[in-house]
């Protein structure tokens, strides 16, 4: 029996999940996630494809989408965009000689799951087109699109286009440089210049090297204004930091409303990915008021070993994906939670368990709510603990993560433990925190105990037998 595997969360069968690569939602029902990863470690990277019908919980291994061919050493993450009843694959062709962005397109996106090859073969019903971006404008390098289809006027927020959207890395790996391109039919693409800020972002773009940018488009639920959200990882001493923007983009200055916040504060969250969907799926209005990300959850930065997790030794695969966060935004920060089904999924697992409390937590007085992850021998092997304006993580490693919480933040907290995986909702979704760890013999229960003036108004525990 694997222990470590989670049951809810997108992993490989066998070899190393490096990223999300792109995410295509059919229907508000069918979620496909197209991930880069390697079969073992010296192989080169390929794209793999996983499929959920019914809620984004129910992951069935596809045929893969993409693999190196002729001269190239591997293919990186990028984006899937659909396109009558197919999609197109933007991703990273990687050679000897560099890097550029080229497509591959299916034509038929629900038959890439049929008779399914174990050895790795790409989906017959996908082809190559080859090239749409290597040397443009001065730049070189094109590495990482996030491409967004029917990207809206800048100076008429709520009026469509036909003009696509690309954010790009370009450059050395010692110097990134995100550049911002424009398309008017998604194959012939030109820069429009450097990603600049207007405004403090709240890092300094010179000294800090911003990676993997992903932006979306959403309604503020407080002033009704629309806002572009910007995602990034920062590169820092080997680890990474993601953490996004919110304000206005035109052209390729990015005028910032809000400064740089984290997207999550657990231990392993990194290179969110954004969701793009088929004609048809989501009515604009619905579009504008949230979004999908996932991300990977891994405690390795760029050229880390993902091999030291202890699932690789005993069951030969590393790292996962986070389950889905459903954003929206309100008052210029972003607000994170599970998506619909996930009680019910987490009753259908084996090993899973989910306990959601509402609280009543008062600022300035002593008092919390402390949740033990109780492991298969009995003993404690994580512990979060919500004092009313902090929530903190603590593998029991000696590196315990925190995160502030406001007074007008909502006194709750959602928990998912998954074998190897905890994620954790807290303050009505205003803070995320995602983890890995490797409790002994899996997790046997979670248990809440209360101090001070705390208290746990009603709760929802969830299992398999509960």
């Amino acid at each position: 029996m694997s222990v470590y595997r989670p049951e809810l969360h997108v992993t490989v069968e066998r070899g190393i999940l490096d990223a999300a690569a792109g995410i295509l939602r059919d229907g508000k029902d069918i979620w496909h996630m197209f991930f880069q990863y390697r079969t073992d470690p010296d192989a080169p990277s390929r794209w793999g494809h996983s499929v959920s019908e019914g809620s984004a919980f129910d992951w069935v291994e596809c045929n893969d989408a993409v693999a190196p061919f002729g001269g190239e050493t591997g293919v990186r993450a990028g984006s899937v965009v659909a396109h009558s009843e197919g999609a197109d694959f933007y991703f990273t062709s990687v050679t000897k000689a560099g890097m550029s962005v080229q497509i591959s397109r299916a034509d038929d996106l629900d038959a890439l799951c049929d008779d399914v090859d174990e050895d790795y073969q790409v989906d017959p019903g996908i082809r190559r087109l080859g090239d749409v971006l290597s040397d443009e404008g001065g730049y070189t390098r094109f590495r990482s699109p996030c491409v967004v289809p029917n990207w809206e006027e800048a100076d008429d927020r709520d009026k469509g286009q036909s003009g696509w959207l690309m954010l790009a890395m370009t450059g050395e790996p010692e110097a990134p440089v995100p550049v911002v391109l424009s398309s008017e039919d998604g194959t012939s693409w030109g820069v429009i210049g450097p990603l600049e800020f207007a405004g403090d972002p709240g890092f300094d773009p010179d000294a800090e090297h911003l990676v993997a940018p992903r932006i979306i488009r959403l309604r503020d639920e407080v002033d009704a204004q629309i806002y572009d959200v910007l995602m990034f990882t920062l590169e820092r001493r080997g680890k990474d930091t993601t953490g996004y923007i919110v304000g206005t983009l035109q052209g390729a200055v990015f005028t910032v409303a809000k400064e740089a916040r984290h997207i999550d504060f657990g231990h392993d969250f990194t290179r969110p990915r954004s969701t793009n969907y088929t004609p048809g799926s989501v009515a604009e209005d619905e579009r504008l008021s949230h979004a999908y990300i996932f991300g990977v959850m891994t405690d390795t930065g760029r050229g880390g070993d993902a091999t030291a997790e202890p699932n690789w030794e005993t069951e030969g695969w590393a790292t996962t994906l986070s389950i889905p966060r459903r954003l929206t935004l309100q008052g210029g920060a972003l607000y994170q939670t599970p998506p619909r089904g996930l009680p019910d999924a987490v009753a259908e697992t084996e090993r899973a368990r989910m306990w959601t409390g509402l609280c009543e937590i008062p600022v300035g007085e002593t008092g919390s709510v402390t949740a033990e992850i109780i492991d298969g021998e009995g003993n404690v092997a994580a512990v979060i603990t919500h004092s009313g304006d902090e929530i903190s993580l603590d593998r029991l490693d000696g590196a315990a993560v925190s995160a502030p919480l406001g007074d007008d933040d909502e006194d709750n907290i959602t928990i998912l433990v998954d074998s190897s995986t905890i994620e954790v909702f807290a303050g009505g979704g205003a803070v995320a925190m995602s983890s890995r760890f490797w409790p002994n013999g899996g997790t046997a229960d979670i248990r809440i105990t209360t101090d001070g003036a705390a208290v746990v108004l009603n709760e929802w525990y969830r299992s398999a037998s509960r």
